[in-house]
C-alpha cells in the first residue's frame, strides 16, 4: 500500500475524494490539517497550499474546501476506528499514532483534574503529520559521531520543522545496524511522542535497526533511567530534551558509561549557551559532538559540526550535504 492509499481511509469521504484529485506526491507532503469551519490545508514540499474541492493546490483562501462539523467528527471517528476510548492514554498527550507511523495531533477542549490532563473532549482541530524515512540522510555526519570506534555523546541542535528527528532517527538505524564507522550495538530509545518509531500496538513503523529497543509513549526522564536498568543499551537516544529532570537523566545515563544522542530546539550554539541548564552542561563539556540544522534554503540542511568546545569541524558553504533533504 502506498503513501497516499494507506492516508485515504483516515479522513471523511468528502476529504478522500480530494486527496484522491490531488496532484501533490504524497512522499513529499509533510502535514494534513482540519480545522472547524476552517479552509483545508496541506504543506507539501515545505510550503503551505489551500485544498480546493477539485484537489488543485491553490494560494488562494477563498478557493479552498471549507472543513465541516460532520467532516472533522467523521475523519476521527476512521483515524480512530470508531473507539476514541482506546486512545485514552494517548489523546492525553494531545496525539495518535497510527498504523504507518503518522501522527495525529489534535486539539479541542482539555479534560483536567488534580493530575492534570485526564482527556479530550469537543476536538475540533486536527493535523495530520506525515512520517517520512529518509534512508542515508544521516550518511554525511556518521564519521563525525565516532572517535576510535566508539560513539561520541551527540546533541542535535534545530530550530521546528528542520529535520532534526528524521536525521536522529536514521542515526539510530546506522549506529544499531553498524553502518557506521563502529560495530552494531544496542541502542535504546525514549520515544516520547512517538515520533522517532512512530510505534503503532506496540510496533515500529520506521526502521531503527536490528539492535534497537524502544520504549514507546514513556516520559524521557524516567525512561532513561528504566532504559539502563532493563535493556543494557549502549547508546541511549532520546528526543527534545530541555527540562530539569531531563539534565538528571542525562547525567545518570552518562555516569553509566552509557552515550547519549539527543536533539534540541535551538538556532545556533551560542542559543543553546543562554539556557541556564543547558548552558553549563556545554561550559563543562558533557557533550562531545553537536550538530546544528538549518533550513534557511530548505529542510535538512546540515549549518555545521562542532566538537565539545565549540570548534567547527564541519560548516556548510552554501551546498546542502549530499544534496539530500530530509523530509
Amino acid at each position: 500500500m502506498d503513501k497516499r492509499d494507506e492516508l485515504m481511509k483516515l479522513f471523511s469521504r468528502d476529504i478522500r475524494e480530494i486527496l484522491k484529485q490531488t496532484p501533490a506526491e504524497f512522499d513529499q507532503v509533510q502535514e494534513i490539517r482540519l480545522r472547524i469551519h476552517a479552509p483545508l490545508l496541506m504543506v507539501y514540499y515545505n510550503h503551505e497550499y489551500y485544498l480546493t474541492t477539485e484537489g488543485k493546490l491553490s494560494k488562494q483562501a477563498g478557493e479552498a474546501y471549507i472543513v465541516s462539523r460532520s467532516g472533522l467528527k467523521e475523519t476521527l471517528e476512521y483515524i480512530s476506528s470508531y473507539s476514541l476510548y482506546a486512545f485514552e492514554e494517548e489523546l492525553k498527550q494531545g496525539f495518535i499514532t497510527v498504523q504507518g507511523g503518522h501522527r495525529i495531533g489534535v486539539a479541542g477542549k482539555a479534560i483536567t483534574d488534580a493530575s492534570g490532563i485526564r482527556g479530550m473532549k469537543f476536538i475540533s482541530f486536527i493535523n495530520v503529520r506525515l512520517s517520512h524515512q529518509v534512508r542515508g540522510c544521516a550518511d554525511q555526519v556518521m564519521p563525525y559521531l565516532y572517535k576510535e570506534g566508539r560513539v561520541l555523546h551527540t546533541l542535535i541542535i534545530s530550530s521546528p520543522g528542520c529535520g532534526k528527528t528524521t536525521l536522529l532517527r536514521d542515526m539510530i538505524r546506522q549506529i544499531s545496524d553498524g553502518c557506521g564507522p563502529g560495530p552494531g550495538i544496542n541502542v535504546g530509545v525514549v520515544d516520547e511522542r512517538s515520533e522517532i518509531g512512530a510505534c503503532y500496538q506496540g510496533t515500529p513503523q520506521n526502521e531503527l535497526g536490528i539492535r534497537t529497543d524502544i520504549l514507546d509513549c514513556c516520559p524521557k526522564a524516567q525512561g532513561m533511567m528504566m532504559m539502563i536498568r532493563t535493556m543494557s543499551p549502549q547508546v541511549i537516544a532520546v528526543d527534545e530534551i530541555g527540562g530539569k529532570e531531563d539534565m538528571e537523566a542525562i547525567a545518570y545515563v552518562m555516569n553509566c558509561g552509557c552515550k547519549l544522542i539527543a536533539t534540541v530546539h535551538g538556532n545556533s550554539l551560542e542559543d543553546i549557551r543562554q539556557k541556564p541548564v543547558l548552558g553549563r552542561l556545554m561550559e563543562e563539556r558533557w557533550f562531545e559532538r553537536y550538530i546544528v540544522l538549518d533550513n534557511e534554503r530548505k529542510m535538512g540542511k546540515i549549518k555545521g559540526i562542532y566538537d565539545s568546545r565549540g570548534l567547527a569541524l564541519y560548516t556548510a558553504k552554501g551546498e546542502d550535504y549530499d544534496g539530500r533533504h530530509l523530509f
